[in-house]
């Protein structure tokens, strides 16, 4: 396809690209994933090590099996088993609620599952306990 004098190839790829492109963006310094109409802002390490300083919200490990964790967690709760465990959640469904684990795959399908339960102020941080360790910071094994 010719598009103002330059050859454009329009493949696959691109249109995997840009539908992963559609479907996130970065709102308020925070990347949001859009996933089954479902919004759940996305953290850096950076990020959440700068909140940890002053810290106001919920943090929870969704990782199994245990792999370590990060300081200041306020509760262990399996991914798959959120729905299961709100009574270990605040009773406010507008707490801040930040979820990690290993590498962000459980954490996002737990926040997901958050937000789909009726929590307002669900976030996960983007590449779990890997990517934390990589920005320098240290992963607790208990």
């Amino acid at each position: 396809m010719e598009r103002g004098g330059t050859n454009v190839r329009f493949t696959r790829r691109s249109a995997l690209l840009l539908g992963f492109v559609g479907a996130s963006s970065l709102t308020n310094g925070h990347f949001t994933a859009r996933a089954q109409d479902v919004e759940v802002a996305k953290l850096t390490g950076l990020q959440l090590a700068a909140m940890l300083a002053q810290k106001n919200f919920f943090l929870v490990n969704v990782h199994i099996p245990y792999e370590g964790e990060i300081r200041d967690t306020d509760a262990f709760i399996s991914y798959d088993s959120i729905a299961d465990n709100l009574d270990k959640l605040p009773p406010d469904k507008n707490a801040k609620i930040i979820v990690y684990c290993r590498s962000g795959g459980m954490s996002a399908i737990a926040a997901r599952e958050l937000v789909r339960l009726g929590f307002t102020q669900v976030s996960d941080l983007a590449g779990g306990m890997i990517d934390w360790e990589k920005s320098g910071y240290k992963i607790i094994a208990k």
